[in-house]
This record gives structure tokens, C-alpha cells and sequence, in this order.
């Protein structure tokens, strides 16, 4: 496997009224994508509004970042949710976003579920098709980004949903596919060097190595830093460089410039 261009994505806008989380002014010229807090996890209409108009400034894809009703946890708990609340939750926060973003004058370019509920669309399939169901159905043509080998990606493409496949240089993998757990040593990669070269092997080899032994292979469209990661922008210096170093232009996915 061997791409000449990839998409670099990260999350963002997750600051909250007073509170203040990532550095989007300095990430953003490094990225080609960006998916955005939706008020659930992070968010408010201002933070989502002023993250919008400065994504646009810097010509990169929009997403929706819906998540589970958490703001104390920042979305990072796992919740016995009903599919149609999840369904309805993930429409409200798809809504909100595109609306910011039809004001703005951009177009929505994709879903990515948040956190904990996108952890528990890896294995769960009522959850996983309520996300897929609700991205569907407010734009058939609307791309959900999703962690390969998941049963998210399973039920969006059994329900005719474009999916963007997405990998995480900076987190380490079990054998099986999965993001190791937060709670494993290991499982966070904060050396920018590091995870340069897990990326250019991402996009280049279409695997890694897994925390766990032996390798984790997939197929891959974009490449994903955590914006509340505190070495986020030299992370994604370091990985850009990486990748241009390796031939690989950064690009979003949509094919915008």
C-alpha cells in the first residue's frame, strides 16, 4: 500500500464558556480536516461558530464531532444510552454543526462520533447503527469517519453510508484493531518523532505494530491528532513533515485544496 496523499484530521473546538482546551489557532495551517465539538462533549455555539470561521480560513473540511451528553466527562464515559436517544442525539449535533456551517458559507464534509460513544460503536451494533442511521438520514451522500475493522464501519456501509477510514499515530493498537485502553502504559504516544513514524508506516505500509505483539493492517484515508493532546501541534508538525518527507501530500479527502 503506498498513497501519495492523505487527510490529516483533528478534533477541535473544545473549549466550553470559560474553559480553554487545545491550541486550534496554530494546529489548524497543519491540518487538511478538522472535526468539531458539537456542545454534547465541548462546544458552545460561540466556541463551535468562531472554530467554524477559522476552519474556513484555513480551507479545511468540516466535521461534526457528536457525542454522548457528557460535558463533565468530556465525553469519555461510556453511557446505557437507547439507540433512539443516540439516533437523536447524534441528528441534533449533526444539525447544529452544518448549521454553523451553512452560515459561514462551507459545506459539511463529514461525521465522527466522539469519545465514548464512538468506543462503544466499535462493538455495539444497535449504537453503531443509530449513528450510521442518523448520518444517513440528514444527507445520504454524508461521509462517517470511522476506525477500521469496527462494526461502525460495518453497519454504516450496510446502510449505504460513504465511510472515511481513520488511524491514530499517536495511540497505540491491539492486535484485533482496537485503541488500546487510556488506562494501558503505553497507550498514548507523546513523542512527536514517534509518532511521525507510526504515520509515514500508516499511510505508506497500511499498518502498524500493536501494543499487544505483531501487527494491526488496515486500510486507511486520514490520519487523526487529539487536539487536547498537549503536544498536539508539534505532533502534527512533526507528522506533516514526516509525510511530505515520505511523499505523501496531506490533502483532505474531499479533494479540497
Amino acid at each position: 500500500m503506498t498513497r501519495t496523499s492523505i487527510d490529516l484530521n483533528a478534533d477541535a473546538g473544545e473549549s466550553y464558556g470559560a474553559w480553554t482546551l487545545g491550541d486550534d489557532a496554530n494546529l489548524f495551517p497543519l491540518l487538511s480536516s478538522v472535526n468539531i465539538a458539537c456542545g454534547f462533549h465541548a462546544g458552545d455555539p460561540l466556541t463551535m461558530q468562531g472554530t467554524v470561521a477559522l476552519a474556513r480560513r484555513h480551507s479545511l473540511g468540516i466535521g461534526a464531532h457528536p457525542s454522548y451528553p457528557d460535558l463533565p466527562g468530556f465525553g469519555r464515559r461510556i453511557m446505557e444510552a437507547a439507540p433512539d436517544q443516540v439516533y437523536a442525539d447524534t441528528l441534533y449535533q449533526i444539525s447544529a454543526l452544518a448549521g454553523m456551517a451553512r452560515a459561514a458559507g462551507v459545506p459539511l464534509q463529514h461525521v465522527k462520533a466522539h469519545g465514548a460513544l464512538s468506543t462503544r460503536a466499535w462493538t455495539h451494533a444497535p449504537t453503531a447503527a443509530a449513528i450510521a442511521q442518523a448520518t444517513r438520514d440528514f444527507d445520504p451522500a454524508l461521509p462517517l469517519m470511522v476506525l477500521p475493522a469496527t462494526l461502525l464501519e460495518t453497519e454504516a456501509r450496510n446502510l449505504g453510508v460513504p465511510v472515511v477510514l481513520e488511524t491514530f499515530p499517536e495511540r497505540a493498537y491491539l492486535q484485533d484493531g482496537r485503541l488500546a485502553p487510556r488506562s494501558m502504559p503505553g497507550s498514548s504516544i507523546h513523542d512527536p518523532a514517534e509518532a511521525a513514524r507510526r504515520a509515514v508506516m500508516m499511510a505508506t505500509q497500511g499498518r502498524i505494530e500493536a501494543i499487544d505483539g505483531g501487527f494491526f493492517e488496515f486500510e486507511v484515508d486520514s490520519l487523526c491528532i487529539h487536539g487536547d493532546n498537549p503536544n498536539a501541534v508539534q505532533i502534527a508538525l512533526a507528522v506533516r513533515e514526516a509525510l511530505e518527507n515520505a511523499g505523501v501530500e496531506v490533502r483532505s479527502f474531499a479533494g479540497l485544496p
